[in-house]
């Protein structure tokens, strides 16, 4: 499945009743599979899911545990890229050089590594004694 396709699939069933922006999400894993995601907005604005969070979830819940593509869709007048939260999850599962690409509904678009997103990110060796 084409990830920009997968991503404006979900895009039109994104929630966003308060924002009114919308964002749709799609990740391919090594095997192929394409999971999608979609913002869902809160009355206790901003309480809410970010598109990339609900993919992650999609792809855990099938029990897949590595991110090799991102796509991202937004309405807006630029590529909108993930926020810093949904950045340090797509870096969980993702490694450095896993491309990220977002789209404008005009299909502009721009493509970044995880790596590029965010670097000197947070892991697990952080933790360690």
């Amino acid at each position: 499945m084409d990830l920009l396709q997968a991503a404006s699939e979900a895009y039109e069933k994104a929630y966003a009743p308060y924002s009114r922006f919308k964002v749709g999400a799609a990740i391919r894993t090594p095997s192929g599979a394409v999971y999608q995601g979609v913002n869902v907005e809160n009355v206790a604005y901003p309480e809410g899911t970010c598109a990339e969070a609900g993919a992650i979830a999609a792809m855990a819940l099938a029990g897949d545990r590595e991110i090799s593509e991102v796509a991202v869709i937004a309405d807006a007048t630029a590529p909108v890229p993930p926020c810093g939260g949904c950045r340090q999850k797509l870096a969980e599962f993702g490694k450095g050089d896993v491309k990220v690409t977002m789209y404008t509904l005009s299909g502009e678009k721009l493509v970044m590594t995880l790596a590029e997103l965010l670097p000197g990110k947070f892991t697990a060796e952080h933790m360690k004694d």
